[in-house]
């Protein structure tokens, strides 16, 4: 059996987001859809000693409200500065920081000069993928055949992948046609996002909802134990 999962890609997302990516066989970023405005493509959340803080990427879109996600255009690089320096701010005092600093700021490094924000956040991806060991294969849409239908391009890009089981996110309950999935013969399941279990965290009151930043500086080695499918692995 091969499973596929496919969801577009976020900026430093949080770790449901990799549990997804290691629960299957090849995971498809789906870059090729509409850029939403104010969502999790160009920006995540972290924690700070004030509440959480949003992390954004600058990018353009004034007269380009229908570009797909992999045409749309970072501003500049001036958040790469920003961004490395609150991570730093807010996290030099976690038990794995000094671990994961320099790893963490190479990939920042990495993404100067790039224009386009499906590349930053491929780069992001794939670098916490190494280092948490996930090894699933990671590919883009957009070396697939693309067929009209919410849920029957999904299909189609699992039929092209060689795929018998699709994984789901849970917010896709909404418009999937069940129906068309299984007279493809293609089992369909949804990613569960809930009971995860705490780890050492910063400042106050814990919170599941932020970049997986926050979880390898805080646990480096052992995040993996606080993620979903490397605990069924096991």
């Amino acid at each position: 059996m091969k499973k596929v999962a496919i969801l577009q890609s976020n900026y430093i997302p949080w770790k449901g987001y990799f549990d997804i990516i290691n629960s299957v066989d090849e995971f498809i970023i789906y870059d090729d859809m509409q850029y939403t405005k104010r969502d999790w493509r160009n920006r995540n959340k972290i924690k700070t000693k004030d509440g959480l803080q949003w992390l954004s990427i600058p990018v353009i879109v004034k007269g380009k409200f229908s570009q797909p996600i992999n045409e749309t255009l970072v501003c500049n690089d001036s958040w790469i500065e920003l961004h490395s320096k609150t991570i730093f701010h807010n996290y030099k005092r976690a038990k794995y920081f000094d671990n994961y600093w320099e790893w963490l700021l190479s990939v920042y490094t990495i993404c100067e000069g790039e224009q386009y924000l499906s590349v930053i956040n491929q780069c992001f991806i794939k670098a916490i993928c190494e280092e948490l060991g996930i090894r699933t294969k990671i590919s883009l849409s957009t070396e697939y055949s693309l067929r009209e239908g919410k849920t029957e391009r999904l299909v189609g890009l699992c039929e092209d992948a060689g795929a018998d089981y699709y994984l789901s996110g849970p917010a896709a309950k909404g418009y999937i046609v069940d129906a068309v999935f299984e007279k493809a013969g293609i089992e369909l399941s949804y990613m569960d996002y809930s009971d995860y279990p705490p780890y050492s965290q910063l400042y106050g009151e814990f919170e599941h909802g932020v970049s997986i930043i926050d979880l390898i500086l805080n646990e480096g080695e052992n995040a993996p134990l606080f993620m979903k499918s490397f605990v069924s692995d096991r």
